[in-house]
């Protein structure tokens, strides 16, 4: 079981997700996730969203809610998205 960010419903019960890893690879743009980003729950520790390592999933798949994250962090991980996207 790998967590992951659910950034978009895309529709038909898919879903647009975003690689939590414990490890931020020297990517420029992964966004730190700490205890404080999450308002409910969490990850065992320190994790970082790479948002240049986005895939779709059906909700069937997941498996449960490890945590909500602040309206300000999830905010930030999408801003990354459109970070990338814009980079080209």
């Amino acid at each position: 079981m790998r967590p992951a960010l659910i950034l978009a419903h895309t529709g038909r019960g898919d879903w647009l997700l975003c690689q939590i890893t414990s490890n931020p690879y020297a990517d420029p743009f992964a966004v730190e996730l700490q205890q404080d980003a999450f308002v409910a729950g969490g990850l065992q520790r320190i994790s970082y969203a790479r948002p240049g390592k986005l895939f779709t999933a059906h909700e069937s798949l997941f498996s449960g809610i490890a945590g909500n994250l602040s309206s300000s962090a999830h905010a930030s991980v999408v801003e990354a998205v459109i970070a990338i996207i814009r980079h080209g």
